[in-house]
């Protein structure tokens, strides 16, 4: 029987698991499937010893407590797709407790680093203006790269000042500040009509041939803004998000608002920005104080 296959067709039809989480969960299933294969075992026998085991193994070859810990769920999400097809009558995952990963708070930047990234990109040509829109974009909404680059022309509403976004499943319509409803409109107005030639191409965002825009392309066009900025810290495209959250609970939003905004299904993913403002009041503090 070809788990694998069957698991991937599930993750993707049933779950509709993102082309990222998809990658991952495989991944993960595929070295445990291994692992099975060299110790003489089958999944469908593995008992919860049996997966206790591969968390020592894990952390024997040095893996980190976050990445055991996403190992075992792939795992008993795996196993969750073997109970429901009849394969195994047990999930023997589910009570299997890896040591708890420490959770890092994100890295943001501060306004004035936003400011002065979202100001590399020069609208002299259809690139730097297409540039420019995306991040914009991008921090005006703390939307997910995955979700900026799936972003179709008809998700977009420049008249409301908001976006429709797909993302895990739920649609969530999110505001746009009025730099961010300029620099899209001039780029749909004057860029993209360039750049594209199908008219069936329905992509908001493409690269220089008219296609949609790739996750490694827009890797590449944070990492080239980032260098010309001369900042330090280490910006990704979930920098700007973390950024974008950070910065409007700073200011006064709630976070029910900004769990709604990020498209979190948990309050708890959304606290962390609230340990952020927090540890930052503390450093002002110790700096400020006289007594500190």
């Amino acid at each position: 029987m070809d788990y694998l296959k069957g698991y991937e067709g599930y993750l993707t039809a049933e779950k509709r698991a993102s082309e990222n989480t998809c990658s991952s969960y495989l991944r993960d299933v595929r070295q445990f499937l291994d692992y099975c294969a060299r110790e003489g075992l089958t999944a469908a026998a593995a008992t919860t010893e049996e997966l206790e085991r591969y968390v020592r193994y894990l952390a024997s070859r040095g893996k980190s407590a976050a990445t055991v810990t996403r190992a075992m769920a792939s795992l008993k999400s795996f196993y969750g797709y073997l109970m429901r097809g009849g394969y195994v009558s047990s999930n023997p995952a589910r009570s299997v407790a890896p040591a708890r990963a420490e959770r890092k708070l994100p890295q943001i930047l501060t306004s004035k680093e936003v400011e002065l990234f979202l100001e590399q990109p020069e609208c002299t040509d259809a690139k730097g203006c297409r540039d420019h829109a995306m991040l914009e974009l991008l921090y005006a909404t703390g939307i997910r790269v995955s979700e900026l680059i799936e972003l179709d022309v008809d998700h977009v509403s420049l008249s409301g000042g908001f976006l429709r976004c797909q993302g895990k499943g739920k649609e969530r319509v999110i505001p746009l500040y009025a730099t961010a409803v300029k620099a899209l409109g001039d780029y749909l107005k004057n860029v993209r009509p360039q750049l594209v030639e199908d008219p069936q191409e329905r992509a908001l965002f493409v690269n220089m041939n008219g296609r949609r825009m790739s996750r490694q392309g827009f890797w590449k066009i944070i990492k080239h803004y980032q260098e010309k900025a001369g900042i330090r810290k280490d910006i990704t495209p979930h920098t700007l998000r973390h950024s974008f959250a950070a910065h409007l609970l700073e200011n006064g939003a709630d976070l029910r608002s900004i769990q709604e905004m990020l498209g979190h299904a948990d309050i708890s993913s959304t606290q962390i920005y609230a340990q952020i403002l927090k540890q930052k009041l503390q450093d002002v503090y110790i700096k400020a104080h006289p007594r500190a």
